[in-house]
């Protein structure tokens, strides 16, 4: 699917003047036209240079944003919560676009997360086929030993899933207190990945946090901050996942 196309109600409801839900009735009561013609088909494509019209009002096509945020513990990775929760989406203020999480980090895991309201970027970053590295470093309760590393490397079962970890080695440990710090790769991106990983082999996470996603990290910034994809960025990362994919 080209990056360039995107569904008619999602287009018009990213212009802000509706939810997509309403989009959709609008599209199926034919108040919608693309290129001056009516169209009353749910999940119809569309393409950016596409001249759309609701009541024979043009609207205006939102402009895609990129954003780098380094996440606090306690947030979660979402665009709102039932339990009125702080949620990632707060750390860009003054926002007049929607944006929403690519992935996810859990409520007590802290790093980096990419925002968007691009959806083909978010999904083409998202697919497993696609196998972008993403780096943790996580202090766990114990020293794992040479033997318990190869097995997440190697995959580890929980739940009915593989886990497997692209790399992982050793950053410092402790003996007095019984602790590592270990740094773990991961091309994909399961629910929980890490923790679930190091809880199979009795090596509980006391602290996680994501320092990179492919060739981005932190530098600069702390919990809370965020800055701006430059396209130079944008354009690497949607290239080094079309070539992920295209090698696959």
């Amino acid at each position: 699917m080209s990056l360039n196309n995107e569904r008619l109600q999602k287009v018009i409801a990213h212009s802000g003047i509706t939810s997509r839900r309403k989009a959709e009735q609008l599209i199926v009561e034919g108040r919608v036209k693309v290129n001056g013609k009516v169209v009353k088909t749910l999940g119809t494509k569309v393409n950016r240079n596409d001249q759309i019209e609701v009541d024979s009002v043009p609207i205006e096509k939102e402009s895609h944003v990129y954003y780098l945020v380094y996440k606090p513990r306690t947030y979660i990775s979402s665009v709102k919560d039932d339990k009125g929760r702080k949620v990632v989406t707060e750390l860009v203020p003054d926002l007049d676009k929607r944006v929403y999480p690519i992935g996810r980090l859990d409520y007590n895991t802290s790093g980096l997360i990419l925002l968007t309201n691009d959806g083909e970027f978010a999904q083409l970053l998202m697919h497993p086929r696609h196998e972008i590295d993403k780096v943790y470093v996580a202090k766990v309760k114990g020293i794992p030993s040479k033997s318990a590393l190869t097995l997440l490397r190697k995959g580890i079962q929980s739940k009915g899933e593989v886990l497997k970890a692209k790399s992982v080695r050793i950053l410092s440990a402790t003996k007095q207190k019984n602790t590592a710090v270990v740094e773990v790769t991961l091309n994909e991106g399961k629910n929980r990945q890490v923790r679930r990983m190091f809880e199979e082999i009795d090596f509980p996470i006391v602290k996680l946090k994501r320092e990179r996603y492919s060739f981005l990290d932190l530098t600069g910034l702390q919990a809370g901050d965020y800055r701006e994809l430059t396209k130079e960025e944008v354009h690497k990362l949607k290239q080094e996942a079309t070539q992920n994919r295209s090698e696959n």
